[in-house]
């Protein structure tokens, strides 16, 4: 989606004194442990990648910040462990979030299977009633795919979610993906606050019976 790409660009904590932070938006990544959770927010906050990536324990955080409209917004981006063992400190990972980024890996027919349970996480536990939700089927790159798109697409319209196909190793889809969800979150009313009274966001002509990222 070209908008996307005039509209939004990335700068550092550092840059752009003049042109202060409008919102803070919490970004959650869930999914099983191994579909790539942490790999995904690797590349798009650092543009790195680790074929030797180790597990994440609990949680981890990353924060960075991309330009909408010119406007400066932040993102808490929280990346979760998808171990069973972890589960007592889901209801701290959702509170608060604007959007939630939920992964499974298109080689692993169980990781697509267990969807459901991570779907309905989402619904008991979130705080915002009009989260946005992504959808990420990732490793695309790898051979021997066990789950189609069209069964990834399915799934994201049943819940109501953007789609998108991706790999962290080679960077497709990464950007799209991040970039898809926060212009989603930032058009949907009362999902999040500024930290500008006077401001107010240009508007763009997408659809909004968009139902997945065709960046």
């Amino acid at each position: 989606m070209p908008w996307i790409e005039e509209a939004m660009s990335f700068v550092s904590e550092s840059e752009d004194a003049s042109n202060p932070t409008i919102t803070t938006l919490k970004i959650l990544i869930i999914g099983e442990s191994g579909v790539g959770k942490s790999s995904l927010m690797l590349r798009f906050v650092d543009d790195t990648f680790d074929p030797e990536l180790a597990a994440t324990i609990g949680v981890d955080f990353r924060v960075t910040s991309m330009n909408v409209d010119g406007n400066r917004v932040k993102l808490a981006i929280w990346d979760t462990a998808g171990q069973e063992r972890f589960r007592t400190l889901t209801p701290s990972y959702y509170r608060g979030a604007q959007g939630v980024i939920c992964v499974y890996d298109v080689t692993s027919k169980s990781t697509f299977e267990n969807l459901d349970h991570w779907m309905t996480e989402v619904e008991t536990y979130i705080t915002k009633g009009d989260v946005v939700k992504m959808l990420v089927g990732n490793k695309i790159d790898m051979p021997n795919r066990a789950v189609s798109r069209e069964d990834g697409l399915k799934f994201a319209k049943r819940h109501r979610a953007l789609f998108i196909e991706a790999s962290a190793k080679t960077k497709e889809g990464v950007q799209c993906a991040f970039e898809e969800l926060i212009e989603k979150i930032i058009q949907t009313p009362g999902l999040w606050e500024s930290d500008r009274p006077a401001f107010r966001l240009g508007q763009h002509t997408a659809s909004p019976s968009d139902s997945y990222c065709g960046c």
